[in-house]
């Protein structure tokens, strides 16, 4: 049987995948194994946080049942970001955090995410033991062990003030346009810029339960690049559904990607001091161009795996404080426990406002090299890393680029699939190179 948790909580088409019924079942086992920690004279507390769809508000509803019927108490904190509910699950004491969102996916998906005590993030072990919980016998809580539920009005000032207190810079004098995918940053994004000192123009506000993702926010940047370069902006920034990622526009209408912000906040700490242990964290996808940056300015990076859950695990095995992916993932463990979208893009917006530079200036920290992505379908993935006559025309490849490229082939973890990933220094080279390779894996893996 499939694991139930995925590689960011449980997901699903709302009402159909992810029912009422398995939010109430899967949020009393929950409470039954992250509640455990509360001890006899107290019932633990719950907070829960959504994003705006539609298919949220009965999976509120469920959850908050499941919990507090389990005898946990339940603050409901409405519509808010991801990090925010990580980061109120430890301002507000909380045993344990819950969000409801589905991140970058479209309005018919949602899914569940739960964060232990200090808003962490789960292990897979305590998702294995909660998912074992499911189903299993369990006696409801009656009477005065009932778990009781309240609103809590001031989470989003909170959040606001906890994303303004990190702020390295003020922004006065600054146009910046934000996308909120009609999403959770809905209100909280715009009001932090202004508060910040920068002048704000907003697109993307208006969720109405559907239109989340659609169109617009980190998956979509046409409208905010159209939006910058129409309203003469220094900046924008573009999150996603839950906001915990943010991917940036400068004043020319180019694209600042995660693995240029991260070059840029990196560069920030390190010359402050702060970037620990001269380190950066970023996974195998982050662009060479990043890395050669990096190196030339004295700091090292680590490569994890693809996913923002690798990128974490590392930067809290070595103590490191920044890390992320090129989608916009970024961590700042030093103020968040995870990705952080809003947080992310006041500390861009810092640096541009200290340094006193436009942000396609700052971009220039790196050079993305052209960088081609060939999908080979219908082959047998799980031949890629064993295979000979593939390692070999991969090594010919490598050597061929030298150290002004690389390769990456990575089978997908979903389907039947291998990822051909080249970077060189032109595009046509990258192409050329990317092609030669995917036909190695039709002939060795098909």
């Amino acid at each position: 049987m499939a694991r139930l948790f995925g590689t960011d909580g449980v997901r699903g088409v709302a009402g159909r995948d992810l029912t009422a019924a398995l939010a109430l079942e899967l949020s009393a086992a929950a409470a039954r194994v992250l509640g455990r920690g509360a001890g006899p004279d107290r019932r633990p507390t719950a907070v829960v946080g959504r994003d705006p769809r539609a298919s949220g508000e009965f999976l509120e509803a469920a959850v908050v049942a499941g919990l507090a019927g389990a005898g946990v108490d339940v603050v409901r904190l409405g519509v808010l970001p991801t990090p925010a509910v990580a980061h109120l699950t430890g301002e507000l004491g909380a045993d344990f955090g819950v969000m409801l969102s589905a991140s970058h996916n479209p309005a018919p998906d949602n899914g569940i995410k739960f964060f232990g005590r200090g808003g962490q993030k789960l292990p897979d072990a305590v998702e294995d033991e909660i998912e074992a919980a499911l189903g299993a016998p369990a006696e409801g809580a009656v009477g005065g062990d009932v778990g009781r539920v309240s609103d809590a009005g001031d989470g989003a000032e909170r959040y606001i003030a906890h994303v303004l207190s990190a702020l390295p810079h003020r922004l006065d004098g600054l146009k910046v346009v934000v996308d909120c995918a009609n999403g959770a940053a809905s209100g909280v994004a715009p009001e932090a810029l202004r508060r910040a000192g920068a002048e704000v123009v907003t697109i993307g506000d208006r969720p109405d339960g559907l239109n989340i993702n659609a169109g617009c926010g980190s998956t979509h940047l046409e409208a905010l690049r159209a939006a910058v370069v129409e309203h003469g902006a220094d900046a924008g920034l573009a999150h996603d559904g839950d906001a915990d990622r943010c991917l940036a526009v400068a004043g020319d209408g180019s694209v600042v990607d995660g693995d240029q912000i991260m070059a840029i906040l990196a560069l920030e700490l390190h010359e402050a001091g702060r970037l620990a242990d001269s380190t950066l964290v970023v996974t195998v996808m982050s662009n060479l161009g990043l890395k050669q940056a990096m190196a030339q300015a004295g700091i090292a990076v680590v490569e994890t795996p693809v996913g923002d859950r690798y990128v974490l695990e590392a930067m809290r095995a070595g103590s490191y404080s920044l890390g992320g992916e090129q989608s916009g993932h970024v961590v700042l463990l030093d103020h968040a426990t995870t990705g952080d979208g809003l947080l992310t893009g006041m500390q861009l917006l810092g640096a541009v406002s200290r340094r006193g530079l436009a942000l396609d200036e700052l971009a220039k920290a790196m050079v993305r090299l052209p960088q081609v992505l060939v999908n080979v379908r219908g082959v047998d993935k799980h031949r890629a890393a064993t295979d000979e006559g593939l390692a070999e025309a991969v090594a010919r490849a490598e050597a061929d680029l030298g150290g002004e490229g690389r390769v990456l082939l990575r089978p997908s973890g979903t389907e039947p699939m291998v990822r051909v990933m080249v970077e060189a220094p032109s595009q046509d080279r990258a192409a050329e190179v990317a092609e030669a390779l995917a036909g190695a894996v039709r002939e060795h893996l098909g």
